[in-house]
């Protein structure tokens, strides 16, 4: 059976599945989105991810034409009609249909899609393994420039740190900041831990506000570890015990190399694995 994708109120096949080449996301990555997660059937911080996306949209000026009520009945909906348990949503807002200049005001209605599927970001033996990863030269737009905590369509800076990962030889990329700061990978969160305590860069660094990032805090934290959420540079990764990503599709996954340096012992530490545990708990997995 063909997926279904909903597109403004109505499904269509995923071979189908189509938007104007005039919209604006497409134009301009001129939108927002989400990732979101699904274990046996329940939402993962549905409304979390709800509540920023619509903080995203308001950020750029987009009024999203559905409550948040009915947009979370979009996404379930989205989910059962394509009887899906364990899942990857990709939830977007463009700006929709306009012309080909840049002013948002010829854009009469934004487009809504809801995208659901299977996914498995990195193979099972990296989570057991571990990651390797390089410092990309590409850094991070200032956030002086473009808000981080807007999660918009637009993700070139990223790819282009990831196009040097890949180059590399590596499936992920650590980008720094306008100060030379850590800020985070291409698609995820990075924390590091060091003598027993945990760190990760600050929102101030210019990093997403991760709603997995958020829950990994919650729970070490709630477990008695002391979390720093403050500024980072390569040195502390460099030094660190253990690193690890967190995002939606990642989910946690242990960092065992950085530019070809070992961190810690070069295998998946004891805190992150204690973490993986803790999340699988939470998410049912």
């Amino acid at each position: 059976m063909s997926l279904k994708v909903y597109i403004n109120g109505e499904f269509f096949d995923k071979e189908n599945a189509k938007i104007s080449v005039f919209d604006h996301g497409f134009l301009y990555g001129d939108g927002v989105f989400e990732g979101i997660r699904s274990y046996s059937g329940k939402i993962f911080r549905h409304r979390e991810h709800i509540d920023r996306l619509y903080d995203s949209a308001a950020a750029i000026a987009l009024t999203i034409p559905m409550t948040k009520e009915d947009l979370m009945a979009a996404v379930e909906e989205t989910l059962k009609i394509n009887g899906l348990s364990d899942a990857y949503i990709r939830l977007v807002v463009s700006r929709g249909m306009g012309d080909l200049g840049l002013d948002p005001n010829k854009c009469e209605k934004p487009s809504i899609i809801i995208i659901t599927d299977a996914i498995s970001l990195y193979p099972q033996e990296l989570y057991e393994n571990g990651l390797d990863i390089v410092t990309a030269s590409t850094i991070r737009v200032s956030p002086a420039a473009l808000s981080p905590r807007i999660k918009s369509l637009n993700y070139l800076n990223n790819i282009l740190a990831k196009i040097e990962g890949d180059r590399a030889g590596c499936k992920e990329a650590l980008m720094l900041n306008h100060k030379g700061e850590v800020a985070e990978c291409t698609g995820d969160n990075v924390f590091i831990i060091r003598r027993e305590e945990i760190f990760t860069p600050s929102i101030e660094a210019g990093v997403l506000e991760g709603i997995t990032r958020n829950a990994v805090i919650e729970l070490a934290r709630n477990a008695g570890y002391t979390v720093h959420e403050m500024p980072l540079t390569r040195f502390d990764v460099y030094i660190a015990d253990e690193c690890f990503l967190t995002g939606t599709a990642a989910e946690i996954i242990p960092v065992v190399t950085i530019d070809s340096r070992k961190i810690g012992t070069g295998r998946p530490g004891p805190f992150t694995k204690e973490l993986i545990a803790k999340f699988h708990t939470i998410t049912g997995k």
